[in-house]
């Protein structure tokens, strides 16, 4: 029997709905606080943890997610997601780099270092004609982010940031605004499959997309082209449990905009009415065994 362990530091609707799921099916399954756990350098010459035949990593918090599951690899443990996923998904800047050099259509960025570099992206474009997209390179849920629609916007963007103490506060992030419809799409991808696809529309007095922000979602129908994108992405970044997000450019099609790497799915479960936490189990199962 496989013995699971289930990592969250904020239990949502979908842990509770995972860890209910693989009882049903007779999955021995624990949830752990992965913000209890202590580990210390004994554990690399005799390791007396008891954790799970298989890890599933479902730490909000990117750098507590990240390190405890580097930690837990070098113990021998199996997790999913896997720490090369997490960092490049928990990292806008690099899931763009390795998008563009795996060829998927993405959002054209720009990259800089400090504040007198960002300056120049921002006086150099014409942002009337082609906005830009301020978002920070490690955040979720639409936190932070920011459209740029003229150099005044983006001055005092930059000018915020430079107040800011975060380490990251001198590594800027700008993507090109895409002219698309009041939505994006969101594919959940286990593996080279794709089991839900779901338009997330935003609500009426905001731009974006997310369902924590009010966004609707919507059934919709996985197309070859859907498909192929999304699981094209998800090989770039390395196969696991992804929420691959993509918008509808008027003129270059379909674009991968950003990688989930502990993407929430409650929407997606009662839009299409998959049962997702279930295939999400038995996908993890499926990798324990073989």
């Amino acid at each position: 029997m496989t013995k699971l362990d289930i990592f969250f530091d904020k239990l949502r609707f979908e842990e509770k709905s995972l860890y209910e799921t693989a009882k049903k099916i007779g999955i021995q399954v624990n949830l752990v606080d992965s913000k209890s756990i202590i580990l210390n350098t004994e554990h690399m010459s005799s390791n007396n943890l008891d954790y799970g035949d298989i890890i599933l990593q479902r730490s909000i918090s990117h750098f507590r997610g990240q390190i405890l599951t580097s930690c837990l690899e070098m113990l021998g443990y199996n997790i999913i997601n896997n720490s090369r996923i997490g960092e490049i998904c928990g990292n806008k800047l690099l899931t763009s780099l390795i998008l563009k050099k795996n060829n998927i259509p993405t959002p054209k960025s720009y990259f800089s270092f400090n504040s007198d570099s960002a300056f120049e992206i921002v006086n150099s474009q014409d942002l009337e004609y082609k906005p830009l997209v301020f978002k920070p390179v490690i955040g979720s849920w639409g936190r932070g982010v920011f459209p740029v629609r003229n150099k005044e916007v983006g001055k005092m963007i930059i000018e915020m940031r430079q107040e800011s103490s975060s380490p990251f506060s001198n590594i800027y992030y700008f993507q090109e605004l895409i002219n698309r419809p009041p939505r994006d799409i969101r594919c959940i991808v286990l593996g080279e499959q794709v089991i839900a696809a779901i338009y997330r529309y935003s609500s009426n007095d905001e731009w974006r997309t997310n369902v924590s922000r009010g966004g609707k979602a919507e059934m919709i129908k996985i197309t070859s082209e859907i498909e192929d994108i999304a699981i094209k992405a998800s090989k770039a970044v390395g196969l696991g449990i992804l929420g691959i997000d993509m918008m509808e450019d008027e003129n270059d099609g379909l674009l991968v905009h950003e990688i989930n790497n502990t993407v929430e799915f409650r929407g997606a479960s009662i839009a299409t009415g998959i049962d997702i936490a279930k295939l999400i189990i038995n996908y993890v199962d499926n990798v324990n065994k073989n």
